[in-house]
């Protein structure tokens, strides 16, 4: 089976030559596995936010339907940022429907917002200062749209300073990244010794495969 890798991701190189560390953090993106589930595909980083950004999307799709989203986004400021703690900062937004009971749950907020500590610590992602918010919403169509069903969604936007300044692999935040997405569509984790799919980069920039 061909290898699936993202040949190239989206980087907003505002020096002319990113520096060493950023450039191994970003051919360890473009080498990453992903779940068959994922299709991942390239997109233009945030400008201004960092002297090196690198971005990439994900939708979740099963029986080709599209069940959940994300994006994260890799910055990068070799001065070091106070406000992180560090270099790197990885800034994550993933979305799914959910069953529409569950956004009366009370308890939604801080169980989507340990999906994310649970996939991090899960993998051995080392990382300090995460932030975010969890956000559900629900929504009900009436009078010419009242045979639309219920539709509820829940968002968890977060960020967190990954520990990689010393060499350590970005493969662990980009594994327990996965597993957030996959988890909030309602998927399982993978179960322990199977081993994600490498995937090839289609000539629509996207990777993955379609089950």
């Amino acid at each position: 089976m061909p290898r699936n890798r993202l040949s190239a991701v989206g980087a907003n190189q505002v020096k002319p030559a990113p520096p060493d560390g950023f450039q191994t953090v970003l051919r360890q993106i473009r080498s990453a596995s992903w779940r068959p589930e994922l299709q991942i595909e390239e997109i233009p980083a945030p400008q201004r936010i960092a002297p090196f950004a690198a971005a990439i999307t994900a939708d979740v799709v099963i029986g080709g339907d599209e069940v959940g989203s994300g994006r994260l986004v890799l910055l990068h400021d070799p001065a070091g940022n106070a406000a992180w703690g560090g270099t790197f900062r990885l800034v994550t937004f993933a979305r799914a429907e959910v069953d529409p009971e569950m956004v009366t749950d009370p308890l939604l907020g801080s169980v989507g917002w340990s999906w994310l500590i649970d996939a991090l610590t899960g993998h051995q992602a080392g990382f300090h200062s995460p932030s975010g918010t969890v956000t559900s919403v629900s929504s009900e169509s009436f009078g010419g749209m009242a045979d639309e069903p219920p539709r509820a969604e829940v968002e968890i936007r977060a960020s967190w300073t990954p520990e990689i300044e010393d060499g350590e692999p970005i493969t662990p935040h980009l594994t327990g990244w996965a597993e957030l997405l996959c988890m909030t569509a309602g998927l399982p984790p993978l179960p322990e010794g199977v081993v994600s799919m490498p995937s090839r980069r289609s000539p629509q920039g996207r990777t993955g495969r379609q089950r």
